[in-house]
């Protein structure tokens, strides 16, 4: 299928662009699978997102959420991915406890918990050693530096290839994140960007030629489908683009 590049003239286009995709996609799994999976991405930008879909009546017993990273905070942090996505979704809709899975942060190492969240993904997906499991839709936002998860500028995470959670790192600060690998192997994955500040990455990620290691967005090539679905703001730009 190859990219896909939308640009929505305005911020509610986009969510509700996003949304609409979201919803084909999680009918589509269902449909195939009789379940969905997805993960969700942290920031500002999708929390309208989420809220939009906690409005909906969907079948919540076939829906499996995930993060495509996490700070290492407790879920009660201010910052935690899980806490926001909890507040402005997960808590106002019946999904039962057992599809959700968060990122762990509790043992005091990154390392460790990166480790176990693997195995969780493993067990949930029966994915023997090595191989990558195929998530049904990962969202993911993008960050002014190129950035996209946790997967940072010149950090250690860009390099593994041969696990599923890494340790991300932001300016000192631990993350948990899905490899590169692992969202390369989703059946979706749809980025959603907004902001004029975006613009001068996503021309470098865009470009025929670049460094992946300075824009990290460049990484990501799935074997399913890619959309970018950007604000005016940022794809003003990148209009025919695809």
């Amino acid at each position: 299928m190859g990219k896909q590049v939308e640009v929505l003239p305005t911020m509610a286009g986009l969510i509700e662009r996003a949304l609409e995709l979201v919803l084909a996609q999680m009918q589509s799994s269902i449909s195939l699978s009789g379940r969905c999976t997805i993960a969700l991405s942290g920031g500002s930008t999708p929390k309208p997102l989420y809220e939009a879909i906690a409005n909906l009546d969907l079948p919540w017993e076939k829906i499996h959420v995930f993060w495509g990273d996490e700070r290492y905070v407790p879920p009660d942090h201010p910052d935690s991915n899980q806490g926001m996505a909890r507040r402005a979704w997960l808590d106002k809709v019946n999904i039962p406890a057992a599809n959700i899975h968060p990122m762990p942060t509790d043992a005091g190492d990154p390392a460790v918990d990166a480790s176990k969240h693997e195995a969780e993904l493993s067990e949930f997906f029966k994915t023997p050693p090595g191989e990558f499991p195929a998530l049904d839709i990962i969202l993911l936002g993008m960050g002014d530096d190129g950035h996209t998860a946790s997967l940072f500028p010149h950090t250690e995470a860009l390099g593994v290839s041969d696990r599923l959670i890494a340790v991300g790192n932001k300016d000192g600060q631990p993350r948990l994140t899905f490899t590169a690998p692992l969202i390369n192997s989703a059946r979706c994955v749809i980025f959603v960007v907004a902001g004029a500040n975006k613009r001068p990455a996503l021309a470098q990620i865009f470009a025929p030629q670049g460094d992946e290691m300075t824009y990290p967005s460049r990484l990501i090539q799935p074997v399913g489908e890619l959309w970018w679905l950007l604000d005016e703001s940022a794809g003003q730009e990148l209009k025919f683009v695809g």
